[in-house]
This record gives structure tokens, sequence and C-alpha cells, in this order.
């Protein structure tokens, strides 16, 4: 059992926690731990720049133009006693232990990261005693010359909905549309696109085949979907530059394109690394294995935002790594404010599902590690399961006000996450 330190100034009655971030780490870790503590007294605020709240998991469908469900964060926080507080986080001091939100107006659009919402409103200073850091991620289109600003991102409901209408004008003219990245967010992105809009050319740019972290028969079937709807696949492209009409490649082509998506990689929130924060290369948040950050352990960070490390690896950024995250450093925040131990953080991969349209799927399951196992599932099936995974998190935080549910799958002891010693109540969120 490692050494566990000191919870922050003042436990108890008064002891002031603050969520940067409510997507979908944020928003669980807030209500768990709400709940967690709600008879000691211990002060909860979530900081988002947007009052709506955004499924990560489904924006490949908004940018299609497919109605979602309205989410409000108030709404899903209501009865919890948790504070909410519309604003971007523009500057965190870990020496007074204060973050500086400005607050936004109305009008502002930005998704899950706190990076975004800029409003006409005005900046406020929030102390913490304990701080949890849930920021998540976005596209990184800084590395490629016009990605920044010609191409268009999934990060969120305003850039999904500039897309869709995008597609609907590029759809009137018979355009084409380029997918840059070959990930599962590529994927989806490029067989959404071509099932919803038949009349466009879709062409999805890789460095590597699609699904390559798959096994050969779920390759195989994704494969065989991406040519069912018509999708070009171009393995071993690099995008040197995107312009207005077309996509510049390392080998000097330049393929028109009426309309450019970008998923190749992510980048992080810099807040961290402004306070002085110990980050890596990549600015995520270096954290112990309780998942507190080795410089500042009143800090702790969860999701993408984190550079977490198992035996077997580090975690890469995904709904089903980030929810146990968020519902492990809730219960632990809760022990430590209890002077009860923490045990560390361990986590096991489940499965890779991917949406294939609306009438498609297949669904990987893998090993701890994230290695494929023989098992997949397609077609039909497919589909009921990628919809569970992607509508789980909402019901499951309704859950999570009344009572403490398991936040994956546990499979002989390899991703248990709670950080109690007993366990909690078994109701698998089988986040994507």
């Amino acid at each position: 059992m490692p050494k566990q330190p000191k919870a922050g100034r003042g436990t108890g009655d008064g002891h002031r926690v603050v969520v940067l971030g409510g997507g979908y780490t944020g928003m669980l870790a807030a209500i768990r731990l709400a709940h967690r503590t709600r008879r000691t007294g211990v002060r909860v605020t979530l900081v988002n720049p947007t009052v709506r709240f955004t499924e990560r998991l489904r924006m490949h469908q908004a940018a299609t133009g497919q109605g979602l469900a309205v989410h409000h964060i108030p709404d899903l926080l209501a009865g919890t006693g948790v504070a909410f507080v519309r604003g971007r986080a523009t500057a965190l001091d870990p020496r007074t232990r204060t973050v500086t939100v400005a607050e936004s107006g109305q009008s502002g659009q930005s998704g899950e990261s706190g990076e975004g919402g800029e409003g006409g409103g005005h900046s406020a200073v929030l102390p913490y005693d304990t701080l949890i850091y849930a920021l998540g991620s976005r596209a990184d289109t800084s590395g490629v010359p016009g990605a920044e600003e010609h191409a268009y991102t999934l990060d969120g409901h305003g850039p999904a909905g500039r897309l869709s209408v995008r597609l609907a004008e590029a759809a009137d003219a018979g355009g084409t549309v380029t997918v840059c990245g070959g990930g599962l967010t590529g994927v989806e992105a490029a067989t959404e696109i071509a099932e919803s809009y038949p009349g466009l050319s879709v062409t999805l740019l890789c460095a590597e085949e699609p699904g390559a972290m798959m096994g050969e028969r779920a390759r195989s079937y994704l494969r065989g979907a991406l040519s069912r709807l018509g999708v070009t696949v171009r393995t071993g492209a690099r995008v040197t530059r995107v312009l207005p009409d077309a996509v510049e490649l390392a080998t000097g082509e330049a393929p028109e394109s009426a309309v450019c998506v970008w998923t190749a990689g992510v980048r992080v929130s810099p807040l961290a690394a402004r306070a002085g924060l110990a980050v890596d290369e990549r600015g995520l948040l270096l954290v112990d294995e309780t998942l507190r950050s080795v410089s500042h352990p009143e800090i702790h960070a969860i999701g993408d935002a984190a550079a977490v490390h198992m035996p077997w690896g580090r975690l890469h950024g995904t709904c089903q790594s980030g929810m146990p995250t968020a519902a492990y450093t809730a219960d632990a925040i809760a022990r430590l404010l209890r002077g009860r131990p923490v045990r560390p953080f361990r986590f096991g991969y489940v499965h890779q599902p991917v949406s294939l349209g609306r009438r498609d799927a297949v669904i990987q399951f893998t090993h701890a590690d994230d290695t494929p196992r023989r098992v997949y599932l397609k077609g039909r099936a497919a589909v009921r399961y990628k919809e569970l995974v992607s509508g789980s998190p909402l019901p499951f935080y309704r859950l999570s006000r009344r009572m403490n549910v398991m936040a994956a799958v546990s499979r002989a002891g390899r991703a248990r996450t709670g950080a109690a010693a007993a366990p909690d109540m078994s109701a698998a969120a089988l986040t994507g």
C-alpha cells in the first residue's frame, strides 16, 4: 500500500472541490463525489464553458444533421448539491489554490474541454482545497498548415453543427469530402457521412489500415462496410497542407476536397503546463498510481488530461477508460477526506466499438491491454451493442446521484475501478 498524502487544507465541513471540465469524466466525478460526501459538508463546484452537455460519442451523428437529445448540465446536476459555473478556465495558480474562470455569455459554443466558450461575461476566481482536472482533449489541427483555418472537427456541438451545414451545402453541389485520420473516430465520421449523403464522394486518408488495432476478422468486416458505403480508403497518406478546396499530400498530389474533416490526433489544454504542473511531452498531467499530480497532490487528473500508466502500458484517451478514472477519483477523494487509505488505480480495456453508419457496426472485444481477442460482433447485434455504449453515460449519471455504481466491467480484478475496499453495486457502463 503506497503512503497516502493528506487530502489538502481542511477536511469535511467547508472542504472545496472544483472540477474543471463537464464532459463525460468531469460530470461523473462531480456527481459521484457529491453523493459520496453528501453528509460531510464538502462543497463541489463544476466548471464548464457550455450549459449543454456534449455527448462526444455522438458528434459524428450531429455532423450529419441528426437531431440529438438536448441535455443541460444544471438538469443533470439537479438534486446533487453540485454548484455549476458556466465559464472557461483561463488560469490556474497552484500556489494560492485558485482557478480564474472567464464566465461565458449565452452564445458560448464549445465542447467538453474548458478551452472554449468565449463570451461577454466577466472573470471570477474560484478557490479550491482539492482540484479535479478533467479538461479533456480536442482535435489537433496545429501541426499541419491550413488545418486550423479550413478543416472541420467534431469537438462539440458548435463545430459539429458548422460541419453539418457545410456537408449539406457540399451535398447539394455533389462535392467531395476528405476525412483525415483512420482511427475509430475517422471511420465513424466517414461512414456516417457516406450513408447520410450518398451523393458525396468520401475519401478516408490514414497512415495505416483503418481499424488497425482490431483483429483480422473485425478489420475485414470494417473494410467491407467502407467499400459497401463507397468510401475510398488511402493508406500511407500524409497530409502536408489543407486548402479551402483541396488537401495537399506528401506525394505532391492535391486532390479536390470541398470539405475536410480532421480526426488525426488530439491535443490537451495548455492550462496545466502554464501553471507549472508536472506534465509529459504532450501536456498531460503526470500522476501517481492514485491519479494525483506528482508535483501537486491536491490536484487529481482524470480522462484524457492524465498520463495514466498501467503495468501493461499507457492508457489512451477514450470514454471507456475515462469514466473509470472519474469514478475512482471521486471515491479516492472521499476516502482521503475520511482519513482512509486508497488503493492504486487499476483498469483493463474491454472493447473497441465502432459504428458504421446507423445500420451497421463492428465491436472488437479486447484483452485488458486493448489487444484484440478472437471474439467480435458485427451487424445488427453490434448496432444494438454500440447504442448501449453510446447511451450509457446519461442513465449512469442519474443512477450515480442515488447510489455508487461500477464504472467498468470487472474481469478477474484487472478492470476494477472502485477505490473502496468493498465492491460497488454492479451495473456496467460500457462506454466506448
